[in-house]
C-alpha cells in the first residue's frame, strides 16, 4: 500500500516543479519546450531502473512498454486539449494551472478505471477479449480517420454544469467561480476544465485497455499512464510542428493498438513475452516515423524541384 501512496506524491510534486519553474506566466520557447520535453523523457526513461530493482527486468519492459503506448497516444489527445483551450479562450496565464488539475483529476479517474479494470479481468477472463475487439475498433477507427471530432457543446457534463450555474462571458482573472448578481457563476475556465475531465474519460477508453494487453498490474499501468502525463505543457509548443513532420502519426497508432489488441486475442495461442512485446511497438514507432520523415523529405524534394512559373 506504500508504494502507491508514495508514487502519488512523487507524480503531484514532479507536476508542480512542471506548473511553478516551467515557463511560468508565460507561453513556453520552442526551444525550451524541446529542452524540457526530452528532460520528462529521459526522466521517464530512468524510471525503469528503479523499477528493476523493486521488481525485475520484466516488471520494466512491462512499465516501458505502456509508457510508449501511452505516450504515443497522448500526442494525439494534446490536439483536443489545444482545440479546448481556443474554444473556451483560455489566457495564456491560466493554461499551467488549468492542465495541472486537470491531469491531476485524470490521473485519479485513471487510478479508480485501472483497479476496476483489474477486477473485472479477474473475475470474467473472457472480458480480455472484449477488450482486444475494443482495440482493433478503435485501430480501424483511426485508420479511416473517424476519431478525434470534439465539439465540446456536445459534451455532456459541460451542458449539465450549464444548466446549474450561469456561464460568466470572460475567465475573471483565472477564477473557476465568481458570484455576480448575487449568484454564484462558473467561468469557461471551469467549463474548459470539465470538458477536460471528460475528454480524458474518452481517451481511458483506448488507452487503458491497451495497457492491460502489455500487463495486469494495476500500478505498472498508473506509472506508465502517470509518467506519460508529465510533461504535457511542453509538449504544447510541439505537438503541430510534430504533426507536420510525423504525417503518419495517427496511422501508426492505430497499428500500435491493433498489434496490442492481436496480443490480447491470441495470448491463448502465442504467448508473446514482455521484451518481444516492447520489441513490437518500438519497432512499429520507429518505422512509423521514419516513414513520415521519408514522405516529408520526398515532398520536400518535389517542392524544391518544381520549376517556377
Amino acid at each position: 500500500m506504500l508504494a502507491p501512496v508514495l508514487l502519488g506524491l512523487l507524480i503531484f510534486v514532479l507536476l508542480l516543479v512542471d506548473l511553478r519553474v516551467f515557463a511560468r506566466g508565460r507561453e513556453a520557447t520552442f526551444r525550451e519546450s524541446v529542452a524540457w520535453s526530452v528532460g520528462w523523457l529521459a526522466l521517464s526513461v530512468a524510471v525503469t531502473a528503479v523499477v528493476w530493482a523493486l521488481q525485475d527486468g520484466t516488471g520494466s519492459a512491462n512499465y516501458l512498454t505502456v509508457y510508449f503506448i501511452e505516450r504515443s497516444l497522448s500526442l494525439d489527445n494534446l490536439f483536443v486539449f489545444l482545440l479546448l483551450f481556443a474554444y473556451f479562450a483560455v489566457p495564456i496565464n491560466d493554461r499551467a494551472r488549468l492542465l495541472f488539475w486537470g491531469i491531476v483529476l485524470a490521473l485519479a479517474l485513471r487510478a479508480v478505471a485501472i483497479v476496476a479494470g483489474v477486477a473485472l479481468l479477474e473475475h470474467f477472463s473472457w472480458a480480455i477479449y472484449v477488450l482486444g475487439a475494443l482495440l482493433l475498433l478503435l485501430s480501424y477507427r483511426m485508420l479511416r480517420g473517424l476519431v478525434g471530432e470534439v465539439d465540446p457543446e456536445a459534451n455532456l457534463l459541460v451542458r449539465l454544469v450549464r444548466r446549474v450555474y450561469p456561464v460568466t462571458s470572460g475567465p475573471r482573472a483565472g477564477r473557476w467561480f465568481v458570484h455576480e448578481g448575487g449568484r454564484r457563476h462558473a467561468t469557461p475556465i471551469f467549463l474548459c476544465l470539465v470538458a477536460f475531465v471528460f475528454a480524458d474519460i474518452a481517451f481511458a477508453v483506448d488507452s487503458i485497455p491497451a495497457a492491460f494487453g502489455i500487463t495486469r498490474d494495476p500500478l505498472t499501468v498508473w506509472m506508465g499512464n502517470a509518467f506519460a502525463l508529465l510533461g504535457m505543457r511542453a509538449l504544447f509548443a510541439l505537438v503541430e510542428g510534430l504533426a507536420r513532420r510525423f504525417r503518419y502519426l495517427d496511422q501508426t497508432i492505430a497499428i500500435v493498438l491493433a498489434f496490442v489488441a492481436a496480443k490480447l486475442l491470441l495470448a491463448d495461442l502465442v504467448h508473446l513475452g514482455p521484451i518481444a512485446s516492447l520489441a513490437g511497438v518500438a519497432l512499429l514507432l520507429a518505422g512509423g516515423i521514419a516513414i513520415s520523415l521519408a514522405a516529408d523529405s520526398r515532398a520536400m524534394v518535389t517542392r524544391t524541384a518544381r520549376p517556377e512559373g
